[in-house]
């Protein structure tokens, strides 16, 4: 590389000095437009510091002439759209959760409103369309509902949780774990009686043997018939919906070992207007009763 400054004879103008395989870069001035633009940027720069918080310090930043903050306008911003919402709000708390549904405005209102809530709040375990997640989580948009799938059950689980501790109003139930009760042979057994209550495929003498088992143990909470009980949150056995696994090896090992799934209470954490809009937003997902 060649560094020399000389000047280009075809545009009469002075070279950097600088070449590179034969080019030679010219030292032409940057155009004013660029330059003044440049000045303006630094101006400007000074008058932003001055004006608005930019300079950080140990507990904050340099306020700025303007005393600006962008917590405060957000806030403003927040208090102005809850001050525009008001009226809808009011009427949502005041209507029956039930009929909101058959208001076209109230539920284009709960809907938008609903559906930011779920999406902070919920989706996180339930997915973003409500299918929760195998093993996990229940699937929020199918007609399977432990406790009920009205508005007014979904928004009393949501306001109260499942099996919150911090809620006396909880929705709560507990399975035991059989595997500290029955015989390791009886739990097989019994394992197959209810695999033989969806018509899935089990062991016909096993499942006799498990019959009276259910029966004496199961019955009560799930029912004669293995169809569940709302009131205990006990699911159904006769249909194909298993939260925590439908083969014969998980069906084993949530009798042995029950599960007991939590779900937070919302109250205190969302206003009534907000559990009410994700209720209905969750009812209208496709599995509301």
């Amino acid at each position: 590389m060649a560094n020399r400054r000389e000047i280009d004879q075809a545009t009469q103008t002075e070279t950097t000095g600088h070449e590179w395989d034969g080019i030679r870069e010219l030292d032409t001035p940057m155009p004013r437009w660029w330059l003044w633009t440049f000045y303006a940027t630094i101006v400007w720069g000074i008058v932003f510091v001055i004006l608005y918080p930019a300079w950080p310090l140990i507990n904050g930043a340099t306020p700025g002439l303007l005393g600006y903050s962008s917590r405060a306008s957000v806030r403003n911003d927040l208090e102005a759209a809850a001050e525009a919402n008001a009226r809808l709000d009011a009427r949502l708390m005041e209507s029956d959760i039930a009929s909101v549904e058959q208001d076209a405005e109230l539920l284009s209102f709960a809907m938008a409103g609903g559906g930011a809530v779920f999406r902070n709040t919920c989706s996180q375990c339930h997915g973003a369309g409500g299918g929760g997640l195998p093993l996990s989580y229940p699937n929020l948009a199918d007609d399977d509902w432990l406790w009920g799938g009205t508005a007014p059950d979904i928004e009393q689980t949501v306001t109260h949780g499942i099996r919150y501790e911090d809620d006396p109003d909880t929705r709560y139930s507990e399975m035991p774990s059989f595997g500290d009760i029955l015989e390791p042979a009886q739990i097989d057994g019994l394992t197959q009686y209810v695999l033989s209550l969806s018509d899935s495929p089990h062991d016909g003498g096993a499942a006799a043997e498990g019959e009276p088992l259910f029966a004496e143990n199961c019955a009560s909470c799930h029912g004669d018939a293995g169809d569940g009980g709302r009131e205990f949150g006990a699911p159904d056995l006769t249909d194909r919906i298993w939260l925590y696994g439908a083969d014969p090896g998980q069906v084993h090992a949530s009798i042995d070992q029950a599960h007991f799934g939590v779900m937070p209470a919302f109250a205190g954490r969302l206003t009534p207007s907000d559990i009410r809009k994700v209720a209905i937003y969750v009812h209208t997902l496709g599995g509301g009763e």
